[in-house]
This record gives C-alpha cells, structure tokens and sequence, in this order.
C-alpha cells in the first residue's frame, strides 16, 4: 500500500490528487489563472484531510514536469521538491502530455492519440501516442498546418486532446479527427506515477528541472495572420 500525492500546475488549472496504490482517493481542483502560489498548499491540505491522512503518511510525491506554464511548473515542481525534502519521499516526475493522453486511454483501440496543449498563437506542444499510451512520436513544440499530423490521420482515427484542441479543430479538418477539449489533472499524473513508483523510477531531487520545451520547429506562416 502507497499513498501518493499528485501535483498538477502545468495549464491555469491547478490540481492536487491523492491515491493509495493507484485508486483516486481524493481531488481538489482550481480553474483560475493565476493562484497556483497562493491556494496550493491550502488545496494539498484539503485533499489530505478529506481522507483524514497527514502529509507524514505518504511515500511519494508526483508532479507534472512539463511542457506548459513556465510559472505554473516552476510553482509545482519547487513545492513537489519542498515536501519530498522535508520528508524524505522519492519525487516521481510525470510528463504532462503522458498524463493527458491517458485520459483518452481506451476510447477505440485503433485511436493514435495526440495530446496538445496551447502555448501561443498557433503554437502547440504535442506528442503522439498509441491508444495504450506508448509514445509514437516525440514531444514536440510546433505550429499547426492543415496537414501536420496527415500520416497518422490517413491510418485512421486520430483523438486530438488537451487545451489547444479549439484551435486545432479550426486547422485540422480532416474526417478521422476527434476532439476532446479535455485538461491534464492530477488524477491522470497519479495513474502514472503508480506505475513509475512500482519501478522506482524516481527523479533526482538536487537536480530534476521541468522541461519547459520553448522552442518551436516551423517557421510562422505569412498566409495566417493568427501566426503574425
């Protein structure tokens, strides 16, 4: 039995989960930009105490490692960091895109599914994975075309998912596109983060960063004034 505290500040939503070996025993979420600083530890204090646990009862601490806010992740990672420290907890590190996926897990078993999320203008952070959530293709910053993801659309139905997916279902038009408005939260970081726990795959405290991924790889098109 582990009772794992999940941390999600990735997007606006902030999100704290519990779970005792891999069950969700509690959630409390915030969807207003910019109180991570303030209400996390107020929130983290509420979901322990709904189940009348202490932080001393935990055995791990898990937290979104990016892409996304680079305040949001800077504001998690560092209070994930601050409780695994002063308690001496491994720290698991989830990728935030993974735990978005994982949401659409097992809609149709021959769905790619390419989590999203909104970074600027037309510009996403993506990556694509099967529909039992192994990675196809990398993590990605890039901005969207019509035909940007047209190999894995032309196999058959691709589940789009995340915050960016209102921009992309204006790009994307092809028939196999499905489209879930979905957010990362803190129930699908602890689902993953029962796995790695299983394996002891746990990041180095001293030095783990989030990965804030800047850099985009196309170049801005002069035919789309969304990207000027």
């Amino acid at each position: 039995m582990a009772y794992i505290l999940s941390i999600e500040t990735a997007t606006d939503k902030l999100s704290i989960a519990l779970h005792q070996s891999g069950q969700l025993l509690s959630m409390k979420e915030l969807n207003e930009k910019g109180v991570h600083a303030e209400k996390i530890m107020e929130l983290i204090d509420e979901v322990l105490d709904s189940v009348k646990l202490q932080s001393s009862d935990l055995n791990a601490v898990a937290v979104s490692e990016g892409p996304g806010s680079y305040t949001g992740l800077r504001i998690g990672v560092s209070t994930a960091k601050g409780i695994a420290f002063a308690l001496n907890l491994p720290l698991i590190t989830v990728n935030t895109l993974q735990a978005l996926a994982y949401q659409a897990k097992g809609e149709n078993k021959d769905f790619h599914i390419i989590a999203m999320l909104d970074a600027r203008r037309m510009e996403v952070y993506s990556q694509v994975f099967s529909n039992e959530g192994s990675v196809k293709r990398a993590l990605e910053a890039e901005v969207l075309t019509e035909g940007i993801y047209q190999s894995y659309l032309d196999l058959g139905k691709v589940c789009f998912i995340g915050d960016a997916v209102g921009k992309a279902s204006q790009v994307i038009l092809h028939e196999n596109a499905v489209f879930l408005e979905n957010q990362v939260s803190a129930e699908s970081v602890g689902w993953i983060a029962w796995e790695k726990y299983q394996n002891k795959e746990f990041a180095d405290l001293a030095y783990f960063v989030p990965n804030y991924l800047k850099e985009f790889k196309a170049l801005q098109s002069k035919k789309n004034p969304l990207l000027q």
